[in-house]
């Protein structure tokens, strides 16, 4: 089925959002039909201020984190979320806030599906340059689980607080286990496939971290190795690691990751997946 977005509602001005940057957006709250299962899902889609059709924009598609859904990057006031608002608004990007299925998805295939379609619409309805995704916590280990998964689509990543490794994250079980479709000790191959950490190679865009080595809700162990291995492999990558944060970004390190992800370019030829 033909996934066609549908505006919700009326469209918004940037008064129905926090104060952010001077930017003016127009925010739309879209539905469309997902194709991997005929639901109905729903993405907020904000056009820069001037924004004209007929010209080439990137593209920062930001993801929520676990008890959330797509209206926090839109909305709150949270540092992650307005550097994400800001540094669209500065480089003029189109910015896309999608729930990718639930409050607790952790980026399991229909979620994945979604995604990919999702960016499919956009480059079909604009003349679309580069897709840059971010998010934080369950958006930080989506967006690295997205970008492994189909790196041909990915031209940068800001992961904040997240996990590149779901065998060995031991938090939020129930809600990881519904959104892959069963535990980790029934399905590991499933796992192993939506873990950054064993799929370096794919990760050929800028990617960019931020950690806090005091994070209790998702330990930074496996987002540090990724790291380290990115670096030897030559890869464009920016580590932002604070030994005292906890499980949040401040917004002068968010700032730093999106505007490294979405400025430098990649240097090698992606992988895709078998």
């Amino acid at each position: 089925m033909k996934s066609v977005p549908i505006l919700i509602g009326a469209v918004l001005t940037a008064a129905s959002l926090p104060p952010s940057s001077e930017q003016t957006w127009t925010v739309q709250d879209r539905s469309f039909v997902a194709q991997v299962d005929g639901t109905t899902q729903k993405y907020v889609l904000m056009l820069p201020g001037g924004f004209k059709v007929g010209e080439a924009h990137d593209v920062l598609i930001a993801l929520h984190g676990h008890g959330s859904d797509r209206w926090q990057f839109a909305r709150d006031t949270r540092d992650e979320c307005r550097a994400a608002r800001d540094a669209a608004a500065e480089h003029g990007m189109i910015f896309v806030s999608p729930d990718y299925r639930a409050k607790t998805s952790w980026m399991g295939s229909k979620a994945e599906a979604d995604m990919v379609q999702i960016i499919e619409d956009l480059k079909k309805q604009y003349r679309v340059r580069r897709v840059v995704i971010c998010g934080g916590s369950m958006g930080g280990a989506s967006c690295l689980t997205l970008a492994v998964r189909h790196p041909e689509l990915v031209d940068g990543v800001a992961s904040m607080n997240g996990t590149a490794n779901h065998l060995g994250c031991e938090r939020f079980q129930d809600a990881i286990a519904e959104s892959f479709g069963g535990r980790k000790s029934e399905i590991p191959l499933e796992y192993k496939n939506r873990s950054a950490e064993y799929w370096p190679e794919r990760l050929t865009m800028p990617v960019a971290f931020t950690t806090g080595g005091k994070d209790a809700s998702v330990p930074p162990h496996s987002v540090l190795r990724l790291a380290e291995i990115l670096k030897k492999l030559g890869r464009p990558v920016l580590l932002i690691h604070r030994e005292n944060g906890g499980h949040s970004t401040n917004y002068e390190d968010a700032r730093k990751i999106l505007d490294f992800a979405i400025t430098t370019r990649s240097t090698a030829t992606a992988s895709a997946p078998a």
